[in-house]
């Protein structure tokens, strides 16, 4: 698995963030603006998380091996009943499921194996608790082990699921990717119609783009939700934010 991290280990930090996604959803007005989600309100962003779980967790009950075409919920739900079916969902299915299960997955870089849900599961949920705390102004300090990880995620799974997209990036140069209060740092290499390498930089490496920042921050800003201190080539840049 990666850097450490266990299915145990996603599973724990999923059902901390899901509760404090919980506990800010449940508290505010359903109709409100979700600023960091354009477009979006309160309700939907409920409403994603509770379809992101369900179809997620698909993938883990089922085993299955090809992608799924799920149904979308009746246009009747109730947001927060709906979110709470899937929270009791995952509560289940997540500690029972091995991670080298086999299950399909959404990116070209990553196994076909369950632990690669896991760990989306848990990111995917922090990033909304993070939409809703900010929404109320009730944004709390994030971990940053967790960040790290989220941060390879990012590089090494989800940036390579773009190539596997109807319109992929063409985008060609090197990034340069710097932690400021640990250790780590990456390059990416992006050519067009390839999926990216990603690897630990060298000491001292020249790229085309460099963005460096505490975990946290890096981590984020991947997603366009805090400012990433990046200089250098703006193509490539676009290529690597998620958001």
């Amino acid at each position: 698995m990666a850097g450490g991290w266990t299915t145990q280990r996603w599973t724990e930090k999923f059902t901390e963030q899901a509760a404090m996604f919980r506990t800010a959803v449940g508290k505010a007005d359903p109709a409100a603006k979700v600023p960091s989600c354009p477009g979006w309100t309160f309700t939907e962003l409920t409403l994603h998380v509770g379809r992101f779980l369900q179809t997620s967790l698909e993938y883990l009950r089922s085993g299955s091996t090809v992608q799924l075409r799920l149904p979308a919920p009746p246009v009747d739900v109730v947001p927060l009943d709906y979110l709470d079916a899937q929270l009791a969902l995952a509560a289940e299915v997540l500690p029972a499921v091995s991670g080298n299960r086999p299950a399909w997955t959404f990116s070209p870089a990553s196994p076909d194996l369950a632990w690669v849900w896991h760990r989306r599961i848990a990111h995917e949920v922090d990033l909304r608790r993070w939409d809703a705390q900010a929404a109320l102004r009730e944004l709390v300090d994030g971990d940053t082990d967790f960040a790290v990880d989220g941060i390879e995620e990012s590089l090494g799974t989800l940036l390579a699921a773009k190539y596997a997209a109807d319109v992929p990036p063409n985008a060609k140069g090197t990034a340069l990717v710097q932690l400021t209060d640990v250790p780590e740092a990456w390059v990416v290499t992006l050519e067009p119609g390839v999926v990216p390498d990603v690897r630990a930089a060298w000491p001292g490496e020249e790229t085309d783009l460099r963005i460096t920042g505490e975990a946290q921050l890096v981590h984020y800003g991947l997603w366009g939700r805090s400012p990433l201190r990046a200089t250098g080539d703006q193509n490539v840049l676009s290529v690597l934010k998620l958001d």
